[in-house]
């Protein structure tokens, strides 16, 4: 396998040209240039998609750098009546340049934007690229997710990630195609709903044909006309009725089948487009206190994950270091991942979908409250949605995290504010999954109630949460971490309760005094994984729960509180954690 795969795995042509790889590059620290017509001085080379705080652009520069540039030369393999430039994601606002044409800019960095190019091109020969990136480290106020703001990173924040982190591509296109496609599962009439929006010179003779099917045998296929430029209709397919029979169609950790998906756009009887794609049928819903899968309570087993590798900070090394991490997940016995405060690569959900690992879409957050972190977080957020709508593996969102960027919800009605809106932004744009308003305390807006409570000693653990009266006696009366868990106005309704974030127990014995941190700690592998395994058995017998996320995948950085270390070997043998992760005996 290569080192990097097709992009945009749910929507594939045959045709694309990568263009990682080695890129001038320069920093700008003074903002001498505006353009790329000005004498810039390229005296570096960066290994592009890593952001050059990291080993692996060949630069591994963590100092305050707000302004740098790019540039790659490159001659097109393929000439077409249309070219379009990718962009995965560009820490934090971009401008992008072809042979001296401003074609493209881009807010947000953490979510994918593309440019036609085709009119910038020149004929025949090479073809000059050019990007600027700008990512204040200092600014509070824009989404960064756990990237620190003080030179060295501290506490719980990591080193910065600035420019280029995820693919840069090309891709010819006809001059009309399908630009964009969105697949929503429908259980219960066993359906599936397919959106099509064509890009291009569009006309009233354009139409689709969608073809599904399920290793190799022919499930569906229709032909719709594009009214404007979308499709919009529901596949049905055959119920079976039976459940063992159902259950050869539905997408589950336990079975992750994929329905692939082959779309032909049309103008009249000409094929003008072909792409390839997937999707599933599955659901998610809430069912009183519990979280249902596929209209049967499900027991989330998750695992926090920062999605960070040492050598290549946000940028996975390689594809198969994304497979990696899939398995490794279930190999200590989860049945999801919590990604947080990261919007993972799109590649992490490919292999999450086709692995079969459920996946809780958080959205990094801003630090500083006001109108402007607010806009740009919605548009962000609105942006990463969109991306992630289509993914089976993609079960919850998370729009706010622990108050961060919201910090008064307890006594400012604009913070509350914030947080009521996105949640009903988020279930407006998605009605399909559940939504944490804001995780870990201080609930208002949300349909599971998710409790940080990093409390060490099991038996205290297990006390808190065997109460029979859980409104009077955990929501009124105890307050872990100090913070009331629902505030007024918002009592508890019945929602699944889900100990979202818990243990964080340290072990390193490489580390030298003072260099690791974590909640509490383990001097051996007997003691770490005792105290573990004794954790995981409070969480998993306690009735009120109807899921846990532990702290945590892996250490990451000076967080050394992972069940790997920070290079996904693990510090106890994994059929020992998976044994405790799903409380059986080995």
């Amino acid at each position: 396998m290569s080192q990097f795969e097709y992009p945009r795995p749910q929507l594939q042509r045959d045709a694309w040209q990568c263009l990682n790889g080695s890129w001038d590059f320069t920093y700008d620290d003074a903002r001498r240039y505006r353009n790329p017509g000005d004498d810039i001085a390229w005296d570096r080379r960066i290994e592009v998609p890593f952001a050059p705080e990291c080993e692996l652009s060949g630069i591994g520069d963590q100092g305050f750098h707000s302004v740098c540039w790019y540039r790659r030369v490159f001659t097109l393999d393929q000439r077409s009546a249309r070219t379009m430039l990718h962009f995965g994601a560009v820490d934090y606002r971009a401008q992008v340049w072809v042979n001296g044409v401003l074609v493209a800019e881009h807010e947000g960095g953490h979510t994918p934007f593309r440019a036609d190019i085709t009119d910038a091109l020149v004929e025949g020969g090479e073809q000059t690229l050019v990007l600027r990136a700008e990512d204040d480290p200092s600014d509070l106020a824009k989404p960064r997710g756990k990237q620190d703001w003080q030179l060295e990173p501290h506490s719980i924040w990591y080193p910065r990630t600035t420019g280029i982190w995820q693919t840069v591509w090309l891709e010819p296109l006809p001059s009309t195609y399908i630009r964009s496609l969105r697949w929503t599962p429908m259980f219960d009439n066993f359906e599936i709903g397919c959106e099509v929006l064509a890009g291009g010179d569009i006309d009233q003779q354009l139409s689709v044909q969608v073809r599904l099917l399920h290793n190799g045998v022919l499930l569906a296929a229709d032909r719709y006309l594009l009214v404007g430029q979308e499709a919009n209709r529901k596949i049905v397919l055959s119920d079976p009725g039976i459940d063992d029979s159902r259950n050869d169609l539905l997408w589950s950790p336990e079975r992750p089948t994929l329905l692939d998906a082959e779309l032909t756009l049309y103008h009249g009887d000409e094929v003008v487009d072909v792409v390839r794609s997937y999707t599933a049928l599955r659901s998610v819903a809430i069912n009183r206190d519990r979280f249902m899968l596929n209209g049967r309570p499900y027991h989330l087993r998750l695992v926090l994950d920062q999605g960070y590798w040492e050598e290549s900070l946000m940028t996975a090394p390689s594809d198969d270091a994304l497979r990696r991490d899939v398995e490794l997940a279930k190999a200590m016995g989860f049945n999801g991942v919590r990604k947080h405060q990261k919007v993972e690569d799109p590649r992490y959900l490919y292999w999450a979908d086709r692995l079969g690992l459920l996946v809780w879409g958080e959205m990094p957050s801003a630090y500083a409250f006001g109108a402007r972190s607010m806009t740009r977080l919605v548009k962000e957020w609105t942006e990463v949605i969109e991306r992630d709508y289509s993914h089976p593996c993609v079960i919850v969102w998370v729009p706010f995290n622990e108050s961060w960027g919201v910090p008064n919800l307890t006594s400012t009605q604009a913070h509350r504010n914030a947080v009521e809106a996105l949640y009903h932004l988020t279930r407006m744009l998605d009605g399909t999954r559940p939504v944490i308003g804001n995780d870990g305390w201080e609930a208002s807006a949300t349909d599971i109630l998710g409790i940080h409570d990093y409390d060490g000693d099991p038996e205290k653990l297990g006390a808190r949460y065997a109460v029979n009266d859980p409104v009077r006696q955990l929501f009124d009366q105890r307050r872990p971490g100090g913070r009331i868990l629902t505030l007024d106005g918002f009592p508890h309704r019945g929602q699944p309760i889900v100990l979202t974030e818990f243990g964080g127990i340290a072990y390193d014995p490489n580390a030298p005094e003072g260099h690791t941190w974590g909640y509490s700690r383990a001097g051996d592998a007997a003691t770490y994984l005792e105290r573990y395994r004794a954790l995981l058995h409070v969480v998993n017998e306690t009735v009120m729960f109807s899921g846990f996320c532990y702290t945590q995948f892996a250490d990451t950085f000076q967080e050394t509180n992972g069940l790997l270390n920070a290079d996904r070997s693990p510090k106890v043998p994994l059929e020992q954690i998976s044994a405790a992760t799903r409380n059986v005996p080995l």
